[in-house]
């Protein structure tokens, strides 16, 4: 980490609390061209359609300083890194769409939330960046707190079969992938070594959303019955998706290039109560004890993890 980067080291929590925000956004557009373009074309068009903002802002650090920065130097061990991070980014969407073929889908979701602690895991195998005893409580009582949140129903709950399912195999699958996608993206962070964390960033992004394009861009090709056409009509709400999904991604990236993976990921799942909140507002729907408890939970995770990254 360059000394700019420590300098500004406490924004790490604004970037990773608006990326949150942004992805909330996203999910939501995303939900939206579901219904009209499937759901694997609607995961292709955050990468596709974020690309060109990513390139822009990308542009942008470059041309708008009195005194550009100088591009980064890259290496093998980048390319490595954020092409195991765009990669098992869609891995991990693969295993999700698996998942929702199932019935017990929703034990695959309980399963996937447990990729904090996997992060936490990745982390200190492939990085070598060990939480402190503070942080790893942090993620424990936020982990908990969202399991609260996503439990499946009664009647799977106290299904042996359901825990010991496809699903739920898939959900494990979904959450170690994108893990190990997030230890991806901070170890190119890490050995891109650019002069500001949002240089980092914006290359990051650009780089792996073109890769991400082509790639499930080439599979939703021939997959797909009608190709992409219906992404390509759908554009208006695609554009929101795609500039969403890119401002999510820059922030994200950002932060990776700031603090440890898992310690931002800890905070990121703010998202969760951004997301539960706005639906059970809609619904005007009550809250139950587990509910309730989950959120006290998960708000105490997140102020420990800010405690930790401020410490």
């Amino acid at each position: 980490m360059t000394d700019a980067m420590v300098s500004w080291a406490w924004l790490w929590v604004p970037f990773t609390v608006f990326a949150a925000l942004a992805q909330t956004v996203r999910n939501t557009a995303q939900r939206s061209l579901t219904a009209e373009v499937g759901t694997l074309s609607a995961t292709w068009v955050r990468f596709l359609f974020g690309l060109p903002f990513a390139a822009l802002v990308l542009v942008l650090l470059y041309a708008v300083p009195d005194q550009p920065p100088a591009v980064p130097h890259f290496s093998l061990a980048y390319a490595w890194w954020i092409s195991i991070g765009a990669l098992f980014q869609v891995a991990a969407t693969a295993a999700l769409l698996l998942a929702m073929k199932e019935r017990n889908f929703a034990v695959a979701v309980t399963f996937s939330k447990t990729e904090i602690l996997q992060v936490a895991l990745f982390g200190a195998v492939f990085l070598g960046e060990l939480p402190s005893q503070l942080a790893l409580l942090a993620m424990v009582v936020a982990t908990v707190g969202v399991l609260l949140l996503s439990l499946p129903p009664r009647g799977q709950l106290l299904s042996l079969q359901a825990w010991l399912s496809k699903s739920a195999l898939y959900g494990l699958v979904c959450g170690a992938c994108f893990a190990i996608a997030v230890i991806g993206f901070r170890g190119a962070a890490l050995a891109l070594q650019a002069e500001t964390p949002w240089l980092s960033g914006a290359w990051g992004v650009t780089v792996a959303q073109a890769m991400q394009s082509v790639v499930l861009g080439v599979w939703v090709a021939w997959k797909t019955p009608q190709g992409i056409r219906p992404v390509l009509r759908a554009w208006k709400v695609s554009l929101l998706a795609g500039s969403m999904g890119a401002a999510a991604s820059l922030a994200w990236f950002t932060a990776y290039a700031m603090q440890d993976a898992a310690v931002v990921r800890t905070l990121g799942m703010v998202e969760v109560l951004f997301s539960y909140i706005v639906s059970r507002r809609i619904f005007s729907e009550s809250f139950s004890l587990a509910e309730k408890l989950g959120m006290g939970l998960m708000v105490l995770g997140l102020v420990l993890i800010c405690l930790q990254g401020w410490g």
